[in-house]
């Protein structure tokens, strides 16, 4: 294998690490921009506020039909003791000739064994019922293949589920979650070589350090692992908020690394590269809205772009109370 194609193989490896088996929403680093409830359904209606959050996502800036999502969610609790949340979130995700649309909407059920407003201790389970469209632009396609019809613009619509929990104690939280619940072929991708098993666990977990008035530190990581390829990726993160008159600002970094590896020729010699990408953060809360971008940068010696992936994120809390818990816990007060 000569040089040129050894690199365009390991960059078609390494990009099927991002966007294999992401049915649905990919799961990037948007979710530290102040948004939990898009890949947990437990966090449906878990702070005190209910959450409009739009954003969009442009990789490689400059190259033709490179991947793009865009999402917009809103979830809030139902009554009055915020025992019940709900959420909704659309999206468009479109990559080159495929691109996916779809819709989910998520119920929250929240336990609470706290026995004031002193300390938090809630549990929560969450389950997103999933429609999903998938679409295959085939109309420019050219010569013989058995499995390409060429010159026609295909689509499959599937039904799937998201099932979660989260734990939060005091300052500490934690949260697992199934995505793809259910076995579910897409038609326009089978043909009889991919898998009917799209199934993906998240585990994320952190905790707040500081005082609200100042300074708050929070450490967190989150585990992601695809059951059918067994890819397995883990992001280690850390923000830091600072309350201000207006509100509070904040930034952070995030740090994820594939654990899988592939192999590929450096001058004469064999060397191994794994999906890592560095993200920095920053945001603002301002009185109800909230602002954050993140830049995400592929690392590494071989590369499809030497731009990153750009992400904005737009919000504004609705439905607000006063904050219940004597905690630092953002993600819910």
């Amino acid at each position: 294998m000569n040089l040129k194609r050894s690199y365009l193989f390991l960059l078609v490896v390494l990009f099927s690490q991002i966007s294999f088996s992401q049915e649905g929403i990919a799961v990037y680093s948007d979710y530290l921009s102040d948004n939990y409830y898009l890949i947990h359904p437990s966090m449906a209606g878990a702070s005190s506020c209910g959450k409009i959050r739009l954003t969009g996502r442009q990789q490689w800036f400059g190259q033709t039909d490179a991947p793009a999502l865009q999402t917009l969610s809103f979830n809030t609790a139902v009554d009055e003791d915020g025992k019940s949340g709900i959420g909704l979130i659309a999206f468009n995700d479109k990559n080159g000739y495929h691109s996916q649309k779809g819709a989910k909407l998520t119920y929250a059920h929240h336990i609470r064994f706290s026995r004031n407003t002193v300390d938090l201790n809630q549990l929560s389970f969450g389950l997103s019922g999933a429609f999903i469209q998938s679409q295959l632009d085939e109309t420019e396609f050219e010569g013989f293949d058995p499995f390409i019809y060429g010159g026609v613009y295909q689509k499959d619509s599937y039904f799937n589920v998201d099932l979660g929990a989260s734990y939060h104690y005091m300052d500490f939280f934690t949260h697992f979650t199934i995505k793809n619940f259910l076995a579910n072929r897409r038609e326009i991708y089978t043909e009889g070589f991919e898998s009917d098993n799209l199934r993906k666990y998240l585990w994320s977990a952190g905790a707040v350090f500081g005082d609200s008035d100042r300074l708050m530190y929070e450490p967190s990581f989150m585990f992601q692992y695809t059951e059918e390829t067994t890819e397995r990726a883990l992001d280690l993160n850390l923000k830091v908020y600072k309350s201000m008159d207006f509100g509070r600002i904040w930034g952070g970094l995030s740090y994820r690394r594939s654990f899988d590896k592939t192999e590929y020729l450096k001058g004469q010699a064999v060397d191994t590269q794994s999906l890592q990408w560095l993200t920095p953060i920053i945001g603002v809360n301002y009185k109800q809205f909230m602002f954050s971008y993140t830049y995400s940068h592929v690392m590494g010696d071989v590369k499809f772009d030497t731009g990153g992936f750009h992400q904005i994120t737009l919000g504004i809390d609705v439905f607000c109370k006063p904050a219940a818990w004597d905690c630092n816990c953002p993600a819910v007060n």
